[in-house]
């Protein structure tokens, strides 16, 4: 079948190159139309306890999507005033401010300490408004009454809260994706440029896998919607990751144009050799990614599949489209060819080769270091430090805490049949613990007294509503914090206690169920990942030996690569190790099967143990440092222009990882295959037979029996 298509494809190169770019039209329409999600705790499994508590809040109360308003040296009329105009734009189902309580003409000095300490700073400078959306907090609506909320204010006013943090990372992230994809795609340009002998192949390289990722991005409409990391990454990481399979096929019509007159012929022979190769290499990629898809937190279910899916473009894009763009540029790749400038190894793999004892044990000793520094890499969880602090919303969120000791807001959601007497109880004792800022309760608002019926029902539907009643308590700890989850811990048991039904969400109750969630599900992917490419390595090379060699070099890079991170005190991102561990084992493993077979081929042409190594280092490591360079400069480019850490960790953990897992290949993998192939011959089937056909044909190329030029 493949041969069939190998040969329709090359014969109709003009055909297949114009159904490809008119697929393109309905890949740009779906990618235009697939929606982003920029909310990260949006993903948190259903059945948890936080998420069901926003669902509450958002179909009962219209408070899933809030913000704070803080206003700072300005008269209380220009606050009133502002309030007003907030509460008229479209989105903003309500704004809540002092004066819907007490009225402007009432002096912040005389007013009831539980509400001055809520509305006001200490020294009374500063005061603050809630605003509830009509919509959840991470909507398009809700966006976009931000955005207007932003028009009607000047410096001396800011915006806070998830829904405004939210906002800002859509904004930031639209506004530089563009920008970093655009210096990726010019840094792999450069890089390739330089590695092949050809400046226009490199381009129509790039064309191609450019139109894999545009396939990938416009198919994405059929999820809907897809995170705001995955818009950002998806691109750079399948151009990095599928690089190789494009040099993979070019590399081999050059072989193949040695033995057949017709290019078109060496062409299909390409496709058809290279097949099987390109097919098992990108199975550990996809095994990688598809890892991801068994995480809790449905974000890795998003990248995972994207990527996957991504990796399966890219093959289709190199086996179908690629070869015939090939032929129909091949006479200006020919026309705009220069010299080599890769370097040859030969040195360097003859220094490894002498010293492969000590390379070998430096291996030994570090491995079990690596492993326990790198799981002592500090983590952060809150979104605030993924973004820059000058942004409107972390200036705001910055002003809350210095101002109001507000670090982080929870919502209660209790029976609203509980008596007055014990709730004001309850709320008594969630008060008198460590770190709590302030509370707002019903009953601080209008007092226990007073019956509902004589309440204004705009005021009444802030808290209670449809048989519940909501309190906002407010804490002097960050989300994410020891602290805090702490504190949540025993809110939780104060108000189970009063009420066995009630819920407790907000930010820091996320965060701390997004932490629980996501410590079991890196333990999870990590050991389905390592699970599904050690048996894909093992039925690949019918071996036992080998699965274990390739799979612990790459996840000794990639301990290396978090441990660098430790030792450095970087703070990365809950989800960077994750990725990183499905992501550079996935991809980078292909550097130490491409290594290992081309030892298998030389062994099987005759080769004796010291020039099969050789010769495989040799000739393997020119390919890993083409695929290792791009990976780099593409994901290094995006580190250097990203503003948004979360993305930038990322980055840089992917760059740094594709040269520490191309070095681990060099100096380690190298080193123990030769060391250890006794032991890989007794424990793999096949490895040193099979090398009849290729050595004929060698010895049939050296007799000049087959065409010698390209």
């Amino acid at each position: 079948m493949i041969q069939k298509i190998a040969k329709w494809e090359t014969y109709h190169a003009k055909t297949v190159f114009i159904i490809a770019l008119v697929l393109l039209i309905p890949a740009i329409l779906g990618f235009i139309f697939t929606g982003v999600n920029y909310d990260i705790l949006s993903y948190l499994p259903g059945d948890l306890e936080s998420v069901q508590g926003e669902q509450v809040l958002d179909e009962t109360f219209n408070s899933a999507g809030m913000a704070i308003v803080v206003v700072e040296d300005m008269p209380a009329k220009y606050t009133s005033a502002l309030k007003e105009e907030i509460a008229k734009v479209e989105g903003v189902s309500s704004a809540v401010w002092i004066d819907d309580l007490a009225g402007t003409q009432v002096p912040a000095e005389i007013l009831p300490d539980e509400i001055k300490e809520i509305f006001y700073s200490a020294d009374e400078s500063t005061t603050m408004m809630l605003v509830q959306f009509s919509s959840s907090g991470s909507s398009n609506e809700t966006m976009q009454a931000i955005k207007d909320i932003k028009k009607l204010t000047n410096e001396k006013v800011l915006i806070s809260g998830m829904s405004a943090i939210t906002e800002d990372t859509k904004e930031l992230t639209d506004s530089q994706a563009p920008i970093y994809i655009a210096v990726a795609i010019v840094l792999a340009l450069v890089v390739m440029s330089l590695m092949m002998e050809s400046w226009i192949l490199p381009l129509v390289i790039l064309v191609a896998l450019g139109m894999a990722i545009l396939y990938n991005m416009g198919t994405n409409i059929f999820l809907g919607e897809i995170s705001f990391i995955t818009q950002a990454i998806a691109a750079i990481l399948q151009l990095g990751v599928t690089m190789d399979y494009s040099i993979f096929l070019m590399d081999r019509y050059i072989e193949e144009r040695l033995i057949y007159e017709d290019r078109r012929d060496a062409m299909a022979s390409a496709v058809v050799k290279s097949f099987t190769a390109l097919a098992g290499s990108s199975l550990t990629t996809i095994f990688g990614f598809v890892a991801l898809c068994f995480m809790q937190l449905s974000l890795g279910f998003d990248i995972g599949f994207v990527m996957a899916k991504g990796v399966v473009f890219g093959i289709l894009m190199v086996i179908l489209v690629l070869p015939a763009m090939i032929l129909l540029f091949e006479k200006y790749i020919n026309k705009y060819k220069h010299r080599n400038f890769i370097p040859k190894f030969d040195k360097l793999n003859g220094f490894v080769f002498r010293h492969k004892k000590v390379f070998v044990l430096i291996f030994v000793v570090l491995l079990i270091p690596a492993y326990f520094v790198q799981k002592n890499a500090d983590v952060y969880y809150n979104m605030d430090k993924a973004l820059p602090q000058d942004l409107v919303s972390i200036a705001g969120l910055n002003k809350l805490k210095s101002d109001f000791n507000m670090a982080s807001t929870q919502f209660l959601i209790v029976d609203d049949t509980i008596p007055a007497g014990e709730l004001m109880q309850m709320e008594s004792e969630i008060e008198d613990l460590d770190g709590i800022a302030s509370v707002l309760a019903y009953n601080t608002i209008v007092g226990p007294a007073i019956p509902d019926d004589i309440i204004p029902e705009d005021i009444l539907s802030i808290c209670k509503k449809d048989g519940k009643q909501m309190i906002m308590v407010n804490s002097e700890y960050g989300a994410a914090s020891n602290e805090l989850n702490a504190q949540i811990e025993q809110m939780s048991a104060i108000v189970k206690s009063h009420d066995p039904n009630a819920l407790i969400t907000g930010e820091g109750a996320l965060t701390k169920d997004l932490i629980t969630t996501t410590d079991t599900d890196f333990l999870v992917t990590s050991i389905l990942s390592v699970a599904a490419i050690f048996v894909l390595i093992a039925i690949c090379f019918k071996s036992f030996s080998l699965p274990i060699l390739l799979v612990l070099s790459i996840e000794f890079a990639i301990w290396i690569n978090l441990a660098c991170a430790t030792i450095m005190g970087t703070e990365i991102s809950f989800v960077s190790p994750t990725v990183i561990n499905c992501v550079q084992l996935g991809a980078t493993v292909d550097y130490a099967i491409l290594m290992t077979t081309r030892f298998r081929e030389e062994l099987q042409l005759g080769r004796s143990k010291k020039d099969a190594i050789l010769n495989a280092a040799n000739a393997a490591e020119r390919s890993i440092l083409q695929s290792a360079s791009v990976f780099f400069v593409a994901t290094f480019g995006v580190y250097l222009i990203c503003d948004i850490s979360l993305i930038k960790g990322i980055c840089v953990l992917l760059a740094r990882g594709s040269v520490v897992s191309m070095l681990v290949i060099v100096f380690f993998l190298t080193p123990m295959l030769y060391l250890c192939e006794g032991f890989i011959n007794k424990t793999t089937f096949g490895w040193r037979s099979n090398g009849t056909q290729k050595a004929n044909k060698r010895k049939l190329m050296k007799k000049g029996k087959v065409q010698k030029d390209a």
